[in-house]
C-alpha cells in the first residue's frame, strides 16, 4: 500500500502536546432524517429522476463533462429573519480524498447519505495522474515528479475516480488540496509565492480534467462536472501559505479558503475577498489546552509522531477524539452558533480510530433540531444571502458566548 499520508511529520519534532496544537500542526494527504430538500432527501426537485439519466456534453478528453446543475442541493437559502436562532452548520472535510482500498471513501459516503449529510472532498490532483507519468508534474521549487505524498496505483487511482464520481452525484463538493503536499524545506508551500500557487493549482485542475489521456482508461465514465467552474475553494497543505495564496484565489474568482493555520469557534469574515473557513480550536478532554478540529492534530496530541501507538491506547484515545468532536459542537450549539468545521484523512491512523471517532460524532449531531450538516460551498451559500448588519452580530460572538438577551432581541436589535 502506498503511503498518501497529506502531512509530513518532520515539522512535529521537538513539540510537546500542547505546542503542536498551538502551533497549528497538520496533517493533510443516533440517526436523523434529512428534513424536505436536503442534500440526501428524495424530496428534494434537483434530484435525479427515475428512468432519467442527466444530459452529459463530453470536456476536453472526455476525461471530465457537463451534466447540468448538481443533484441533491438544498433549496437556495434565505436571510435569516429578524430574530430568528441560526442554523448550527457543520462541515466535515477531506483532505486528498483517494481511495487506497482500505474502504474509507464509500464508508462515508454511505454515511453521508444515512444521515443527509454533504461533505467537502479536497481532492489532490496527483492521485488522478499514474506514477509512470510523473514527470509531468512540475512542482514549483522542486525537481520535476517529487511528492512528499505517495502517488497511487493504477487500480486505486480507477477507484479515486469512482468515488469521487459518486460523491458529486450525491451532493458533495470536489475542492482541491493541491498536488504534492510540500511542508519543509526550501520548496515548502509555505516559500510560494502568488504565481507558485498559480501554477500549482492549473497542475491539479489538468490532472483532474485529462486523467484519461494520462491514465489510458478508456472504460470509466468522466467525471460529471466542469472541474474549472466547480472549484471554489482549497485547503493548502499542513495550512501553509494562505497569505499568498489569497491573492491568486481572488483571482479565481474562488469563494473561501480552509488552510488558516488555526482559528476560533466564531462565526467567519472574508479576508482578500475570500471566506476564512479555518479549522478551529476545540476542548481537548483532560488538558487545559485546545486542539484543531482535525484528526491529524488530535493524534499528535495523543501518540505523538507515531501514528501507531501503543494499541492499548486505543480504546481512550478514541473516546477522547469523539468527545472532542462533540465537545466542540456542544460548545457552538449552545451558544453563539458558530459554523464547526472539521478536518479529516482516508487513514487508518492508530487502528482507525479517528474514523470511528468522525462516525461517532457525525451520528451525535446528526439528530439535533436545527442542525445542518453541509459542504463549504453550501455554507458559503448561505453567508452569501444574508444581511451584513446581521452578520456582524453574529460575527461579534467570541467562542462559547452566548446571545445577550437570547437570539429574538440579540437580532432583531439589528
Amino acid at each position: 500500500m502506498r503511503d498518501i499520508r497529506g502531512v509530513s511529520r518532520r515539522g512535529l519534532l521537538g513539540l510537546g502536546l500542547g505546542a503542536a496544537a498551538a502551533m497549528g500542526v497538520a496533517g493533510c494527504g443516533s440517526s436523523g432524517e434529512p428534513g424536505p430538500g436536503a442534500p440526501g432527501s428524495a424530496e428534494h426537485p434537483n434530484g435525479p429522476k427515475p428512468g432519467r439519466e442527466p444530459l452529459s456534453r463530453p470536456i476536453g478528453d472526455g476525461s471530465t463533462a457537463d451534466t447540468g446543475p448538481q443533484p441533491h442541493q438544498p433549496d437556495a437559502p434565505v436571510p435569516l429573519q429578524p430574530g430568528e436562532t441560526p442554523p448550527q452548520f457543520v462541515v466535515f472535510s477531506w483532505d486528498g480524498a483517494g481511495e487506497i482500498g482500505n474502504g474509507l471513501f464509500p464508508r462515508f459516503l454511505k454515511l453521508a447519505k444515512d444521515h443527509g449529510a454533504a461533505m467537502t472532498f479536497f481532492l489532490s490532483g496527483i492521485y488522478l495522474l499514474p506514477e509512470s507519468k510523473r514527470h509531468l508534474y512540475l512542482p514549483p521549487n522542486n525537481p520535476a515528479g517529487a511528492s512528499d505524498i505517495g502517488f497511487l496505483k493504477d487500480e486505486n487511482i480507477r477507484s479515486t475516480l469512482k468515488y469521487v464520481r459518486e460523491a458529486w452525484l450525491d451532493g458533495h463538493e470536489i475542492g482541491t488540496h493541491f498536488n504534492g503536499h510540500f511542508c519543509a524545506g526550501s520548496g515548502s508551500v509555505g516559500r510560494w509565492t502568488p504565481e507558485d500557487w498559480q501554477s500549482e493549482i492549473d497542475q491539479a485542475v489538468s490532472f483532474v480534467t485529462n486523467w484519461r489521456t494520462n491514465t489510458g482508461f478508456t472504460d470509466l465514465e468522466p467525471l460529471p462536472f466542469d472541474y474549472g467552474k466547480e472549484l471554489k475553494g482549497s485547503r493548502t497543505p499542513c495550512l501553509l501559505g494562505r497569505d499568498n495564496l489569497l491573492p491568486t484565489a481572488q483571482r479565481l474568482g474562488w469563494r473561501y479558503d480552509s488552510g488558516s493555520p488555526g482559528g476560533l469557534q466564531v462565526w467567519p469574515v472574508r479576508r482578500s475577498g475570500v471566506w476564512d473557513l479555518p479549522l478551529q480550536s476545540l476542548p481537548f478532554p483532560g488538558h487545559s489546552f485546545e486542539v484543531l478540529s482535525m484528526d491529524y492534530n488530535i493524534l499528535a496530541n495523543q501518540s505523538k509522531n507515531s501514528t501507531r501507538g501503543l494499541p492499548a491506547n486505543y480504546p481512550g484515545w478514541r473516546t477522547q477524539a469523539t468527545a472532542t468532536y462533540l465537545g466542540g459542537f456542544r460548545r457552538a450549539y449552545e451558544t453563539n452558533r458558530a459554523p464547526l468545521f472539521i478536518g479529516n484523512h482516508f487513514e487508518e491512523w492508530n487502528g482507525g480510530i479517528y474514523m470511528d471517532a468522525v462516525e461517532e460524532a457525525l451520528k451525535g449531531m446528526a439528530d439535533k433540531r436545527d442542525v445542518r450538516l453541509v459542504s463549504f460551498r453550501q455554507f458559503v451559500d448561505w453567508l452569501e444571502v444574508q444581511d451584513p448588519k446581521v452578520l456582524a452580530r453574529l460575527q461579534g460572538l467570541g467562542p462559547g458566548r452566548p446571545p445577550a438577551g437570547g437570539w429574538s432581541a440579540y437580532l432583531t436589535a439589528t
